[in-house]
């Protein structure tokens, strides 16, 4: 029996992080999504070529839309495509999957975001998170905390 070894080359399967949404929201409940994407698109995320700072899910007509993400196309792939960085793209979930997630965004203070974007073998995949905003004093609690924690493991390590 042969194992597959990783590639010493290859990288996380990460592509990107919302590391603002941990900052904004209270997360809740996590899903993953497949993501509806076009060639250009693919490249430019192997490529490192996106952001989520300001995306959010959007749920209508029984469909999950990923609106805000930003892709930024390559100049020598999107020669022959007028591209749209800031374009819509559905997310790819089982009906039960988003009958749940419009019935918790219908409560009050609760939204739908994207967390991170990974590779799940050759499929990009997108981590969407039911979350409530944080209010200004729960981000100077955690800010606190956070600088806290730091200031401790430096004693620890004096």
């Amino acid at each position: 029996m042969v194992k597959k070894q990783k590639k010493s080359g290859q990288s996380s399967s990460t592509i990107v992080l919302n590391k603002k949404a941990r900052h904004d929201y209270h997360i809740d409940e996590r899903f993953e999504a497949g993501i509806a994407l076009s060639g250009w698109e693919l490249k430019s995320l192997r490529a490192g070529k996106v952001q989520l700072v300001d995306s959010y899910v959007l749920l209508k007509d029984g469909e999950a839309w990923l609106v805000g993400a930003n892709i930024t196309p390559l100049s020598t792939v999107s020669t022959h495509v007028v591209a749209d960085p800031q374009r819509d793209r559905k997310l790819l979930l089982h009906r039960k999957e988003l009958a749940k997630l419009f019935s918790i965004t219908q409560q009050k203070g609760q939204t739908c975001i994207c967390t991170a974007l990974y590779w799940k073998k050759h499929l990009v995949k997108c981590e969407i998170a039911v979350a409530r905003g944080k209010k200004d004093y729960d981000k100077r609690a955690a800010e606190k905390e956070k600088d806290w924690q730091k200031q401790k493991q430096r004693l620890m390590r004096h």
